[in-house]
């Protein structure tokens, strides 16, 4: 815990230099990358990938997913303690509830959602909610648009959205949960491009929406959505699209099945694919500047479909698969310490 203080306070000290450093060009190959990524305690249950977490009380839970090359699919719940580091196995979601993949999950102020997916059959629609306080799951109304898999999901001020993801087509519409009377509100679809296995992060009230293909081809555009208007707005294009020096690396930046989190009012997005090769490099986003810093990448190696969370401004990854190897351990993120290939 002393460590993990010390970096917190040594992170904070250097928030100032972060807007200056996303300004810099990664073209020179003599430059280190500062980040160092820590192995900590495994996950518990069955290695996994294409499985979904959210956080209710500042408690992290992770769920469902497949493995076997998805010849399995599961409906099993964690949680994760902080203070021990370790995994408790908790209720399953119910009978009635197939197991899935590609399934997304959100929070409010009391409850976590899990839904959609694929049961290796069909594409869901439903949605679960679970209780901690009871340990136990409850069938919600359906979604309100169509089964789908792959969508993604986030949740700003105890308010739960999802949208895109496939449902035979790529789709882009989004969907707002209203959880007093257990409905869907159709909402402005997000711009751009539809888009399936996108990545979304949260940060100051304001949800970013990242990364993602359309028949087979990965998007570039990226957005960030306010709840307060239920409005979308364009930020700069994940490509070389400028004359200046700030995006020269910035397509590699974009990809699918990524995982994204938040620490210290800073965006990280890593892990991955595109165009069926994996992604390793770690971005950090500065919502001050629009910008993104290449951070070193992500030591657990190739991998996409993991989940990832953030809690008390720690970034943690887990899980995912590297062609059909699925992974069960896990990786903490320290964004402003040294690479140290020792840990």
């Amino acid at each position: 815990m002393q460590r993990y203080f010390y970096r917190m306070m040594l992170a904070a000290a250097m928030l100032s230099c972060a807007a200056v450093i996303s300004g810099c060009s990664n073209d020179d190959e003599e430059e280190e990358l500062v980040g160092n990524w820590v192995k900590v305690s495994d996950f518990d249950g069955v290695a996994r990938c294409s499985a979904v977490t959210f956080t209710v009380d500042n408690t992290v839970y992770v769920a469902a997913g497949g493995y076997g090359g998805y010849k399995y699919r599961l409906k099993d719940l964690w949680r994760y303690n902080e203070d021990s580091g370790t995994w408790t196995q908790m209720a399953s979601m119910p009978d009635e509830a197939a197991a899935r993949t590609y399934a997304v999950a959100f929070a409010t102020e009391k409850y976590g959602y899990v839904g959609l997916g694929y049961d290796g059959d069909s594409y869901l629609r439903d949605f679960w909610r679970y209780d901690p306080s009871s340990d136990s799951w409850k069938k919600m109304n359906d979604f309100g648009g169509s089964a789908r898999r792959a969508a993604v999901a986030f949740n700003v001020d105890g308010v739960g959205y999802v949208g895109c993801g496939y449902d035979g087509n790529h789709l882009k519409d989004f969907w707002r949960y209203d959880e007093g009377t257990d409905t869907w509100v159709s909402i402005t679809s997000i711009g751009g491009s539809k888009r399936i296995g996108a990545s979304a992060f949260v940060l100051n009230g304001i949800a970013y929406v990242v990364g993602g293909e359309n028949n087979s081809n990965v998007v570039t555009d990226f957005w960030a959505f306010d709840p307060a208007t239920e409005s979308w707005t364009e930020k700069r294009e994940l490509a070389n699209t400028s004359d200046d020096d700030y995006d020269d690396d910035y397509s590699s930046i974009a990809r699918s099945y990524g995982v994204a989190f938040t620490m210290n009012g800073l965006g990280y997005f890593t892990c991955g694919e595109n165009a069926g090769s994996g992604a390793t490099s770690t971005w950090e986003y500065n919502p001050s500047t629009d910008l993104w810093t290449e951070r070193t990448a992500c030591e657990a190696g190739t991998r996409s479909e993991a989940v990832g969370f953030s809690l008390n401004n720690r970034g943690f990854v887990l899980t995912g698969k590297s062609g059909t190897y699925q992974y069960d351990d896990m990786w903490e993120f320290f964004p402003m310490d040294e690479y140290d290939d020792a840990d």
